[in-house]
Formats: C-alpha cells, structure tokens, sequence
C-alpha cells in the first residue's frame, strides 16, 4: 500500500482483497493491534484476526464479499472511520447462501499509512 493512501484507498483495497481469500493479502492494510468484532467473537491483533478470517473461508465455499453504501461519519488528518452494508454470497453445506449486515470500519494514520485498527460487523436489529 503506497503511503500516499487514503483511508477511502484503503476500504477499496480492503473490499478487493478479501475475496482474494488469502489473509497475508489484507496483513498491510490492518494494524498490528486492530480490534475485529463479529457475530463469532471478538479479535485482537493479526494472528487472532487471521484465524478469524480463515475459520469463515473455510465454512463459507466461494465466498465472495462486497460493501455498499459506504458513509464516511469521521475523515481527519489521523483518524477516519465508515459505515456501510455488507453482503456475502457462498455455499454453505452444499448450498447457495447469501446474507447482508452492518459494519463500521475505524482506521488511524501509522507514520504515513492509513491501517484499519477495529471493525465491528453486525447483524440488522429485528
């Protein structure tokens, strides 16, 4: 990640990758210590967050993840952070899957790169 990127750089190369299932691909863009909660756990720092990540490719067959509707609710000189939907499509013990959320992302300036440093992912409120 060149250090000219933004955090909105950032998200966009987060969103590709990702589907690249392959978690050394995303290591650049997380910080060291980031905090990941989702639906399964809450996650601290890298191996913790890959082991996260991996556990879900493995469950989800041919998953393929994207964002929508991205707001940008903080966007200063060392800190920014989103919201959006996210959506996933797989295959789930042999069958075709899909389902959506609410995510936000919370990123900080390390030296000159942007790194996401939490993400929270959640189901919608009934």
């Amino acid at each position: 990640m060149p250090g000219a990127a933004t955090p909105k750089t950032v998200m966009a190369a987060y969103a590709d990758l990702i589907n690249h299932h392959d978690f050394s691909l995303l290591v650049p863009l997380i910080d060291s210590d980031a905090v990941f909660w989702f639906s399964s756990g809450s996650f601290t720092g890298i191996d913790a967050i890959r082991s996260a990540f991996e556990r879900t490719w493995q469950r989800l067959e041919n998953e393929t993840y994207w964002l929508e509707d991205l707001t940008w609710i903080a966007d200063g000189d060392t800190a920014a952070s989103c919201t959006y939907r996210f959506c996933w499509r797989a295959v789930v013990d042999g069958k075709d899957a899909e389902g959506s959320g609410r995510g936000t992302t919370v990123l900080a300036k390390r030296g000159d790169a942007w790194r996401i440093i939490h993400e929270h992912l959640s189901s919608y409120p009934d």
